[in-house]
């Protein structure tokens, strides 16, 4: 879904990039593109497939209909977040998480009653996860 159109756009700008996902034999293979397995809950065995590198998008997502939505999208972000700590990576760019951005001062996306339900679980553990990065300013 998401990540996907992220990654077209990468290639097609002329990026090169490590994409990992689960079955990367679903790839379509493309130049510029490397494909590698991994599992977002193994912390170390995702540092090790993200050292060296320039910058990390994530567009992490258990799936909307997961019956465990909170705590499996809380522990794949804290997952990623530790990773990258570990890899000293400084670009990150994390998609998704609208519903932790205000609306208006002191009223997030999520507050709002008109957020389905169903995104709810999803939006309030992308935020409480993201709150372990360090606030950083400036370039």
């Amino acid at each position: 879904m998401v990540g996907s159109a992220l990654l077209k756009e990468a290639l097609d700008r002329g990026h090169m990039v490590t994409a990992i996902v689960r079955h990367p034999e679903k790839l379509e293979k493309r130049e510029g593109l490397t494909a590698k397995a991994g599992d977002v809950y193994d912390t170390t065995s995702l540092a090790t497939l993200i050292q060296g590198k320039d910058a990390i998008v994530s567009a992490f997502n258990p799936g909307w209909k997961n019956p465990n939505l909170y705590d499996d999208q809380f522990r794949g972000t804290a997952s990623i977040i530790s990773a990258i700590k570990k890899t000293g990576i400084k670009r990150v760019l994390c998609v998704g998480g609208a519903g932790g951005l205000e609306v208006k001062p002191g009223v997030r996306v999520v507050d709002s009653p008109d957020l389905p339900s169903w995104v709810r679980p999803g939006s309030l553990a992308t935020i409480e996860a993201l709150d372990q990065l360090p606030e950083r300013t400036g370039a």
